[in-house]
Parts: structure tokens; C-alpha cells; sequence
């Protein structure tokens, strides 16, 4: 099928002239990070960077789940998975990802028992169906993500399914995006993620514009949608008035989802947490509230303290921070392939040096 088929949001008539439109406005050198994996795929999938003028920038940000997890986290899910007559349940992406001196795959590979699940659905029906076992499912991504893994954990808390247990590897995007501006980073703007948005709302970045000045536009994951986005950005930087506003409209509520974050709100409370190339960020965790903290892996399981080590010659903190490309790194497409991953960022579909691989574009 032709990428550009018949939804209205890949028309290439639609696209051109907002392209045209962009030239027309744009005077200063803007950087504009998009801060999510999908983004990225699909700007460079479509081909995005050739139709705007050599004034704008698109830089990639930690938006990527399994790029921002951290060594430490990686690690301590190692440890889980060499336990005796535990099931690890985790999703796709995260089993490829080199720990500090193993992955999940690794480990699967020597005899663990570790599943892939497309939904902690699946991961609840294995507790289920081995009641002898220990079942620890591997909680990644951020609020588009958390509320799932919440509802699982008040799920196995009614049925007093306690053979179930989360360790929780969930991360909120707002003190991320704070810690970049904190950190004196080159950024003009923000394309803010559109799935995280559907629970969040878009009020969740109204500091960005109110106290650093910087421009938000919550957007989809079409062409246009981003075409579109990028021109309000523009629109904002050149008339000096910075505001948050919402261009997925079709899926993106003001409010968010109430439901969604009033489970969140239950289950989980805020905690300070590692971010791979960030470091320490307080209050971007999520870790579950005293009232379920017998379902936290690391609780129950006691996880010790574990040195961990980035991959020698990685540099994708300092691309998941904007700071540097796929192609500055050293290792990419030579040593680092999406075959042979040294470091996050080329393995899962959302990961920038992945998508820089596969569009030779980045």
C-alpha cells in the first residue's frame, strides 16, 4: 500500500501546503524536540526533515520506554529472572535490551522462564494458571502504559491472586521535560506525545510555556498531524507567545481520562527515578502505594543493591537527551545493529538509533 493512500491525513496536496506555509513563516534557527518514539518513526518514515526549510531542527527526546529504562532497572529484572520457579512476563521490546552483563533474552536462553505478553492481561492469566509459581510481570512506559499495569494490581489485590507481582519500571513525562529545560538545553518547543496525552490531558505542560517560555503542541502520529503541529510551533516562536495547544483534537481531551488517572492515582504514587543519559529525576517514578506494596517485586523478593554498567562507547543518553544523533555515535551501524544491539536505542521500533538504521535518515 502506498503510504500516502486515502486518509485525509496523509494528503499530499494537504501536506505540501502546509510545507509552503512553514517556509513562509519561519525567520529564526528553531530546535523542536518531538518527545515520542512514534513521532520520530513516523517523521523520518514519511520523510518530514526534506519539506521543511533549513531554519528548523527535529530533534528526538526521551520519549522511547524501554530507551529510557536504566541500567539499574534492567538489572534488577536479571536478578528477578534467575530466581527459582518464577515466571517473568514482560512485553517484546524489553527482552532484547543488554543489561550490564546479561539481557532477558540471555537468560531465557540458559533455562529461564521468561514470556512475552502483548498485555499484563496475559500476565494475570499466568498467575492464574500456575498457582505454584511466582509470576513478576515487568512494568514499563509511561502514563499510556501505567494505568494498565494499575488495573492488573488492584485486579490480583480483589481475587487474592498473590502469587502476582509488578516491579515497576513506569516513569511520568513532566519532570523529564523539566529536568531538560533545567538543564539549559537547546529547545524551542515541544511536540508532546499524543497517546501519553490521552490520559494525561494537555494541562500537564502548561509550566513549559508559563515559566520557561517554551511552545507545546500535543500532536498525532500522521503526517499531517505533524506538519500541522510544527507550524503552530513556528507560529508561536516567531510571534513571541509560547501557550499549549492541541492539535489531536480527535483523540486528545483537555481533561485527559479521568478513569485512567484516577486509577493511577490509587494504585501508585511518585517517586524518584533513574533515567537512562538524564540521571536522577525526582517525582518521575511511579511506585505502588503502601496499601499494595505486597505486590512489589522488590519488596517481596528483596532485590539487593547492584552495581550497574552502561555499555562501553554507548552514547545513546546523550541521544535520548537531544544532545547528540545515531550517527554521532561511534558504534552505530557498525558494532551497534538492530541485530546485534549494544545499546537501547537500537532496539526497540521506537529507539532513535533504530529508526535512524532502518531510514538512514537521522
Amino acid at each position: 500500500m502506498d503510504l500516502f493512500d486515502d486518509n485525509p491525513f496523509r494528503s499530499q496536496a494537504a501536506i505540501r501546503k502546509r510545507s509552503a506555509e512553514i517556509r513562509d513563516i519561519s525567520r529564526r534557527p528553531v530546535r523542536l524536540m518531538e518527545v515520542c518514539g512514534g513521532h520520530t518513526m513516523a517523521i523520518h518514515r514519511f520523510g518530514l526533515p526534506s519539506l521543511l526549510p533549513p531554519t528548523i531542527e527535529l530533534v528526538s527526546g526521551p520519549g522511547c520506554p524501554v530507551c529510557v529504562s536504566s541500567q539499574e532497572f534492567l538489572d534488577r529484572c536479571i536478578w528477578l529472572s534467575r530466581l527459582p520457579e518464577v515466571i517473568i512476563a514482560t512485553y517484546g521490546d524489553l527482552i532484547r535490551v543488554p543489561a550490564s552483563d546479561s539481557s532477558l533474552e540471555v537468560e531465557r536462553s540458559l533455562g529461564a522462564d521468561i514470556r512475552i505478553v502483548y498485555s499484563v492481561s496475559e500476565a494475570l492469566k499466568l498467575a492464574r494458571d500456575h498457582p505454584r509459581k511466582e509470576v513478576i510481570f515487568l512494568g514499563i512506559g509511561f502514563e499510556t502504559t501505567a494505568p494498565a499495569s494499575a488495573f492488573a494490581v488492584r485486579e490480583a489485590a480483589r481475587n487474592k491472586l498473590m502469587n502476582f507481582s509488578l516491579i515497576s519500571g513506569h516513569k511520568i513525562m513532566p519532570p523529564a521535560l523539566k529536568a531538560l529545560v533545567d538543564e539549559e538545553l537547546r529547545i524551542d518547543g515541544f511536540i508532546a506525545p499524543g497517546h501519553v496525552s490521552s490520559i494525561t490531558g494537555i494541562r500537564i505542560y502548561d509550566f513549559l510555556a508559563e515559566v520557561y517560555g517554551k511552545g507545546v503542541v500535543v500532536c498525532g502520529f500522521e503526517p499531517l498531524d505533524l506538519m500541522e503541529s510544527i507550524h503552530a510551533l513556528i507560529t508561536q516562536i516567531e510571534s513571541g507567545s509560547p501557550r499549549v495547544e492541541n492539535q489531536y483534537r480527535r483523540v486528545v481531551r483537555t481533561e485527559g481520562n479521568l478513569k485512567a488517572l484516577n486509577l493511577l492515582e490509587e494504585i501508585f504514587e511518585p517517586v524518584d527515578d533513574l533515567w537512562r543519559g538524564i540521571g536522577m529525576i525526582p517525582g518521575s517514578g511511579l511506585q505502588l502505594r503502601k496499601t499494595y506494596q505486597s505486590f512489589d517485586a522488590g519488596i517481596r523478593f528483596g532485590i539487593p543493591e547492584i552495581q550497574a554498567k552502561e555499555p562501553a562507547g554507548c552514547i545513546c543518553g546523550a541521544i535520548l537527551k537531544g544532545v547528540k544523533r545515531p550517527a554521532d555515535c561511534p558504534l552505530f551501524g557498525e558494532v551497534c545493529t538492530p541485530a546485534n544491539p549494544v545499546g537501547a536505542c537500537m532496539v526497540s521500533g521506537e529507539g532513535s538509533c533504530a529508526i535512524a538504521f532502518k531510514y538512514n535518515r537521522i
